[in-house]
């Protein structure tokens, strides 16, 4: 992992969701970092065997938790997002950067876009219920 670039164990320090969204957050650069119109170029990335590997493992680490935290779990597909957006040089050059397990988190769909747009409001929220003793309404 290269110097001065946000990484998983720093994210995991951070206790909340809100707090480990805040230092993800992106505030609106997806275009530039998500390959806009060159998009195609990062899908032989997406559809290699060393992609789907890294995947499960980041899965299995994070137990498909929204951010890594264990009150979030993701029922939904899970998207295994990079701390560090990847760059049309990394994937000309290659390397281990790319499958650094330092650089990634797994998210819900709206987490990801959350991130990608600095907006908080497309957070997905929990209105947990708390069950007690002699509850008769399934919720």
């Amino acid at each position: 992992m290269k110097t001065g670039t946000k990484s998983y164990t720093e994210l995991m320090k951070l206790k909340t969701f809100e707090d480990r969204f805040n230092y993800l957050k992106l505030d609106g650069r997806v275009g530039k970092d998500t390959f806009g119109s060159d998009r195609i170029f990062n899908q032989d990335f997406y559809h290699s065997k060393e992609w789907k590997d890294l995947r499960i493992k980041v899965i299995a680490r994070d137990m498909g938790c929204d951010l890594g935290c264990d009150d979030r779990e993701i029922f939904d597909k899970v998207i295994v997002h990079h701390i560090n957006p990847m760059t049309m040089e990394q994937l000309e050059e290659g390397g281990d950067d790319l499958f650094d397990l330092e650089n990634f988190i797994c998210c819900s769909h709206k987490t990801h876009e959350a991130i990608h747009y600095g907006d908080e409001s497309l957070l997905p929220r929990t209105n947990f219920v708390e069950r007690r003793p002699g509850d008769t309404k399934l919720w």
